[in-house]
C-alpha cells in the first residue's frame, strides 16, 4: 500500500488510525467518534528507518520497539532511544508508534522532550501531496494539540545525527507510569572541555513539552564542571507552568526539574 490510497479515502468523517493504546483510550472516552477509520499501519514508507545525509529519517508509523532495535538510532540518536525505552510496557512498545506519541502530544511524554533536545524536524503531508517541515520547537501547540491539522498526516521524524552527547533523567512514581518530571539534554563540548552547544527539553513542566532556553544560554561558554552546570540549571523552571496533582505539586516539580537538569547535562557531557 502507498500513501496515495489513504488520501483518496480521507473524507471529513474519516480519521487516520493505527491500533494502539492511546487510540483505544481516546475512542473509549469519547474524545473522537469517526464514522470511518483508515488503517495506515501497512504503508512501508511510514514504518522504515533510514538515513539521509546528516539526518536519520524515522517513519511516523515505526513502533517504539522498531526504534529500540534500530542500529541507526543506536549510532546517531541514543537520546531518542532512551526516551522510547521508557514508554509504558513491552506490549505498548510493540504496538504504539513514535509518530503517534508525538501527535498525541501528551505533556507527560518523554518522547516530546527528546525530539526538542535533538532539534528534530517533523514532516507533515496533506491532501494533494504537499508537505511541510516543522521544527520540533514549533510542533507542539497546546496540550494534546500539534501543528498537524485536519486533512494532514505526520509522515517522518528527521533527527540530526548525534554521537554520544545526550542524556535523559527522570523521576517516576512507579515503573511504566508517566514521569513526574523528565529532562532530555544534548551537550556538545570542544577540545578544551567548554560547552559550545546545549539543548534541554522538559517533560511535565507545562501543557506542552518545553525547551529550557535560559539553561541553554547559560551553559554555552561554560566548563563542564558541577558548579557551572548547577548555576545554569537553577533557571530550568523559569517560564514553566507545571501542574499540581497526586504525584507532586507545582513547587515540587520546579525543584525537581533543576536537579534533573543538572544531572542530565552532566551526563550528556560525559562528566
Amino acid at each position: 500500500m502507498t500513501l496515495s490510497l489513504p488520501w483518496r479515502l480521507l473524507v471529513t468523517t474519516a480519521r487516520f488510525w493505527r491500533v494502539g493504546r492511546v487510540c483505544s483510550l481516546v475512542s473509549g472516552c469519547g474524545s473522537t467518534r469517526p464514522k470511518r477509520v483508515i488503517d495506515i499501519g501497512h504503508i512501508e514508507t511510514l514504518r522504515s528507518i533510514t538515513e539521509d545525509g546528516a539526518h536519520i529519517v524515522i517513519g511516523a508509523m515505526a513502533t517504539h520497539d522498531t526504534v529500540l532495535g534500530s542500529d541507526l538510532v543506536c549510532q546517531h540518536a541514543l537520546l531518542l532511544r532512551a526516551a522510547v525505552a521508557e514508554v509504558a510496557d513491552l506490549q505498548v512498545r510493540h504496538r504504539g508508534t513514535v509518530g503517534g506519541a508525538l501527535v498525541h502530544a501528551d505533556p507527560a511524554s518523554d518522547v516530546g522532550a527528546a525530539v526538542l533536545a535533538l532539534e528534530a524536524e517533523l514532516v507533515i503531508a496533506s491532501v494533494g501531496g504537499a508537505t511541510q517541515t516543522v521544527a520540533a520547537k514549533d510542533f507542539f501547540v497546546d496540550g494534546f494539540e500539534t501543528a498537524v491539522q485536519g486533512g494532514e498526516l505526520l509522515t517522518q521524524i528527521r533527527v540530526p545525527k548525534h554521537t554520544r552527547w545526550g542524556a535523559l533523567r527522570e523521576v517516576r512514581p512507579v515503573a511504566h507510569q508517566w514521569a513526574i518530571v523528565a529532562v532530555a539534554a544534548t551537550v556538545q563540548i570542544d577540545g578544551g572541555g567548554t560547552i559550545v552547544q546545549a539543548k534541554v527539553g522538559l517533560t511535565n513542566m507545562g501543557s506542552i513539552p518545553l525547551r529550557a532556553i535560559p539553561v541553554e544560554r547559560a551553559l554555552v561558554g561554560q566548563p563542564v564542571a558541577d558548579e557551572a552546570v548547577r548555576a545554569a540549571a537553577a533557571s530550568a523552571a523559569h517560564g514553566t507552568n507545571p501542574r499540581s496533582d497526586l504525584n507532586g505539586n507545582a513547587e515540587y516539580r520546579k525543584h525537581l526539574v533543576t536537579v534533573l537538569t543538572r544531572r542530565a547535562v552532566l551526563m550528556a557531557a560525559g562528566a
